[in-house]
């Protein structure tokens, strides 16, 4: 199957990810104008939902949790804007109204949720979030944990990443898709893009040693790339600027990752 999931360039949907494609992640990301409402159901999954640019409210109820009503969150225009989203955490089960302030794009993360409810609703503040600069040189990149492995959830882990002009991220190329703890964890993964000016585009390999999936992408704007397990490194050319959501899940909730040996040379520079 093809590992590039393209986006449509109108209409409520940007993206979805096909159900079933995966066994453990779904992702689907919208595009609401002022005053248009996105029903939200989670279902026997975990959600997060991860509000792009615009403003919002959000109102819903949890079983066993009571009801929750966050109004007028967000405060970016563009993903590409030095700031952490708003984010917030619904348990399987829940039933919420996204509502638009403003024109609006938000991401809807999916991953198993916990069948006992062990986590309630929450909102994740941008102000709460750990960002960071990983790699040097032509490898630095930007990072926002939204939702890491530090924070509760049963299974889902969600980040942002911010690629400058002419850089790669991702890189040296990295896999988790073996259960070997502690040297390396089984979590699938995709790959949400935005490029800045939005006519660009980005390179994104996704292979596995054995070359049983080897498919190198272009990928455009708002185009989503399915890991279901291999390697998957991005490339920006220059110009243009990268933005990522990965959003991540497996039968544990650890990222640790393992380096292709034949590139880990590049950790040395």
């Amino acid at each position: 199957m093809s590992l590039l999931v393209k986006s449509n360039a109108s209409g409520r949907s940007m993206v979805e990810l096909a159900k079933g494609e995966l066994e453990y992640v779904g992702f689907a990301a919208y595009r609401l104008s002022l005053g248009e409402t996105l029903p939200v159901a989670a279902g026997d999954k975990e959600l997060c939902l991860v509000l792009l640019s615009g403003r919002i409210s959000l109102k819903g109820e949890a079983p066993g949790q009571g009801a929750f009503d966050w109004d007028n969150l967000g405060d970016r225009q563009s993903v590409f804007e030095d700031k952490s989203p708003f984010a917030a955490y619904l348990p399987p089960g829940s039933q919420a109204q996204v509502t638009a302030l403003s024109d609006v794009q938000i991401a809807v993360c999916a991953a198993p949720g916990s069948p006992d409810h062990a986590f309630g609703p929450r909102l994740i503040r941008p102000d709460s979030m750990k960002r960071s600069v990983r790699g040097k040189g032509a490898n630095t990149r930007y990072v926002c944990d939204i939702l890491p492995d530090t924070e509760p959830a049963h299974s889902l882990l969600v980040v942002e990443v911010r690629t400058p002009s002419g850089h790669s991220s991702s890189y040296p190329p990295h896999k988790h898709d073996t259960d070997d703890l502690p040297h390396q964890s089984f979590l699938e993964e995709t790959y949400y893009h935005q490029i800045n000016p939005p006519q660009g585009f980005v390179f994104q390999r996704v292979y596995t040693d054995d070359r049983s999936i080897d498919q190198a992408m272009a990928v455009e704007n708002s185009d989503l790339v399915v890991v279901p397990k291999g390697y998957h490194p991005v490339s920006v050319p220059y110009g243009y600027e990268s933005y990522y959501l990965n959003v991540m899940a497996g039968p544990k909730r650890v990222w640790q990752f393992h380096n292709d040996p034949q590139h880990s040379w590049l950790l040395d520079l």
